[in-house]
């Protein structure tokens, strides 16, 4: 098998960069973990559809147990959806995973199409636990994690068919990253992101995306410095999917959830409902 050859460690250690991978190697959210641990899909992002609410009502002894899965249902529904927008992929092509967390979306990708899939995380314990996943699941040896920065990946330039972000791009600069998405993408590959972004119309940050920032340790970016940046590398949009509307139910359950909410669900409540915070897929091809 040909493998991509990747730098062991980040190639730009800055001190933010440092504090991002202590906050991933130090993280273990019940939301994470316990919904992962139901398949071996460790989403680091959030859901999309109508929820099922009986589920609140369920009888003591499983209503943990049943939240879990409507959440992760409704995560797994949004890797889905991305799955979905990176066109043609066979089972010969290369797919890239910028900012790939535990890995689940490598995996739903490969599971989808049989494809090689290589993912970057700065965090080595993300790293290691997604490498684990993938061999649980048998796809070690078409799945490879890198402890690496995605800026810089040391990755073969136009090797691969798609490649994407999945709420990860707000903890770098986009000019830089989507520099990266181009070398890597072969002529006419796909990427795509979902993805947070403030309302321009709404000016700054509001008050509760401003506490999601603190909360992650990112920066949302601005609607229109995402497309504007993706415009100055090469990749042309083709699809723009607003899914505020279809992220709300997750938020709405979550909140709900006592053993799983973390406080900052009524943030992203409030952000999505006032307009100032928006939840979409943007896919574009590279030109």
């Amino acid at each position: 098998m040909i493998t991509a050859p990747v730098s062991t460690t980040p190639t730009r250690t800055t001190l933010y960069q440092r504090s991002v991978a202590h906050y991933w190697d130090s993280e273990h959210n019940a939301v994470n973990v316990a919904l992962g641990e139901i398949d071996g899909l460790h989403h680091h992002h959030y859901g999309i559809g109508e929820a099922d609410l009986t589920v609140l009502d369920a009888p003591e002894a499983v209503r943990e147990a049943r939240i879990n899965t409507e959440l992760h249902r409704l995560e797994q529904a949004q890797a889905d959806l991305l799955a979905d927008h990176l066109g043609p992929v066979t089972a010969d092509d290369w797919l890239f995973d910028a900012g790939c967390g535990h890995g689940a979306g490598s995996l739903v990708a490969h599971s989808r199409f049989g494809c090689h899939v290589d993912g970057v995380t700065l965090s080595p314990v993300q790293q290691q636990a997604a490498t684990h996943y993938a061999e649980r699941l048998g796809a070690g040896e078409q799945v490879t994690f890198h402890t690496a920065d995605m800026l810089s990946t040391g990755l073969r330039t136009g090797a691969y068919t798609a490649s994407w972000n999945n709420e990860s791009d707000m903890y770098v600069d986009l000019d830089d990253l989507f520099a990266e998405h181009a070398r890597l993408l072969k002529r006419g590959g796909r990427y795509v992101a979902i993805t947070g972004v403030i309302n321009d119309l709404h000016g700054m940050a509001s008050r509760s995306v401003s506490r999601i920032n603190w909360h992650y340790e990112c920066d949302v970016h601005k609607r229109g410095a995402f497309f504007k940046a993706l415009a100055r590398h090469r990749l042309a949009v083709t699809t723009v999917i607003d899914l505020t509307h279809a992220a709300l139910p997750y938020w709405r359950l979550r909140e709900r959830s006592s053993h799983l909410a973390t406080g900052i669900e009524a943030d992203f409540l409030a952000a999505y409902q006032e307009g100032s915070f928006q939840y979409m897929l943007i896919a574009a091809d590279r030109i």
